[in-house]
């Protein structure tokens, strides 16, 4: 009887066989939607923001998002940017299906505040390659009054 055992072989696959190994994937995908509610909607803009003795460079990675759908706002020191990304799927001729989907669509926003107020009419922006580029000059004059003592 012991010459009819079969040797178990690490190397074969069936040998490895885990119905389970494709769950964490499943669990992640299943529940990322509900994640990202509870972590304020849609992906958030990441932002760079470097300061010189003039002004304010700041660099948002917002891809995928056509130039004419970004807002940019400056009210005194609290730079605001808006963009849309808008759903455009091709559908093919033949009635083909999504079979899955993990890009985000919608409205994004990000909004700071400076140290210094921000000279609107100098300020400049560009969008090169899915990053937004802005060029904020400080305000002359803002640096705030030292009081003398009396």
């Amino acid at each position: 009887m012991a010459n009819q055992l079969i040797r178990r072989d690490p190397q074969n696959p069936l040998a490895r066989f885990d119905p389970f190994s494709d769950m964490e994937e499943f669990m992640h995908d299943f529940f990322a939607p509900a994640l990202r509610l509870r972590d304020g909607g849609t992906a958030r803009m990441r932002v760079d923001i470097s300061e010189t003795e003039q002004a304010y460079q700041v660099q948002a990675d917002i891809p995928g998002v056509n130039k004419d759908d970004i807002k940019v706002s400056i009210d005194g020191n609290r730079v605001s940017i808006s963009a849309e990304l808008k759903d455009e799927r091709v559908t093919r001729d033949g009635g083909g299906k999504t079979v899955r989907s993990e890009r985000e669509y919608g409205q994004q926003y990000r909004s700071f505040v400076l140290p210094h107020e921000v000279d609107e009419a100098g300020a400049q922006a560009r969008y090169e390659n899915g990053v937004l580029l802005l060029d904020l000059p400080k305000k002359e004059g803002t640096g705030g009054r030292q009081l003398s003592i009396q």
